[in-house]
């Protein structure tokens, strides 16, 4: 196994690969972090035996966070407008990848971490410890990695407007039960039965499994041209006014509340909007 400061990578079988994400303490999302899965995603495509690919966590509480807008310069960023955003790339890649990707997700999936989630095949949560959301609104921001294009054709335009708009968090049993997620399961039982699912699709065949993949992307999966004009949505609202007169008052509860934070975003973005 092969290992990054944010991303763990280990072949398990000629068949399965494993993506651990491991950015302690909250798992945010770093430049390393994309660069890193682009490339591991560039060499899987052309891999012919690979058939499942699991992504997991390391870090306690949280399966995969949001960006990190201190560091937004390390981001890779397009040389010109006609360039596909290399987060958009990426997502887009992994929905369309020949092989199955399976998310066993315990703990906080917000923002581009749940956007990366919603582009995965199937997604399986901790029943007790696993919580959605996109916060970006709330934070004078729009989603820019898929949220906006996913989440309404997974759990329909007005739970999608309210998980959006309102930038609240939301449990595992409230994402099963609108088709946020595949399925949510005790948390004693999640590695067990994504175990069992990766085995059996393991011993498929390939192509049967890419073929089919392929024919259900057809029949729902948004345009790409959607995602890029999303990402570049997002980039300009990191400009606006809305955005830039939040961030010195959010920025003043994160230091006051410190981690706890992370733990309960929607709680404080709401805190942080009705004090202005």
């Amino acid at each position: 196994m092969s290992e990054q400061s944010t991303i763990h990578y280990e072949r398990t079988s000629p068949q399965v690969a494993r993506i651990t994400f491991a950015n302690p303490p909250v798992n945010i999302i770093v430049g390393e972090t994309v660069l890193r899965l682009i490339q591991i995603v560039e060499e899987l495509a052309t891999d012919p035996d690979i058939q499942v690919v699991v992504f997991d966590s390391a870090t306690p509480d949280f399966f995969y966070n949001h960006f990190d807008l201190a560091a937004a310069a390390d981001f890779p960023a397009p040389e010109d407008e006609n360039e596909v955003p290399a987060w958009t790339s990426l997502v887009l890649a992994l929905s369309k990848a020949p092989y199955i990707t399976i998310a066993a997700i315990r703990g906080r999936t917000r923002g581009g971490g749940n956007e990366l989630a919603l582009a995965l095949d199937l997604r399986y949560a901790s029943r007790e410890k696993a919580i959605f959301g996109q916060p970006e609104v709330g934070s004078g921001l729009l989603p820019g990695g898929g949220g906006t294009e996913r989440l309404p054709r997974a759990i329909g335009r007005d739970r999608a407007l309210e998980a959006i708009l309102t930038s609240d968090d939301y449990d595992a049993d409230t994402a099963e039960r609108w088709g946020w997620i595949t399925r949510a399961l005790p948390d004693s039982e999640l590695d067990a039965f994504v175990d069992t699912i990766v085995g059996r699709l393991a011993s498929f065949d390939r192509t049967s499994l890419a073929s089919a993949k392929a024919q259900i992307n057809r029949a729902s999966l948004p345009p790409d041209a959607d995602l890029v004009a999303a990402y570049r949505g997002f980039a300009h609202s990191l400009t606006l006014p809305g955005f830039l007169a939040r961030a010195a008052g959010t920025q003043a509860i994160v230091e006051q509340a410190g981690v706890d934070f992370e733990y309960r975003m929607g709680h404080y973005i709401g805190i942080a909007n009705q004090q202005r």
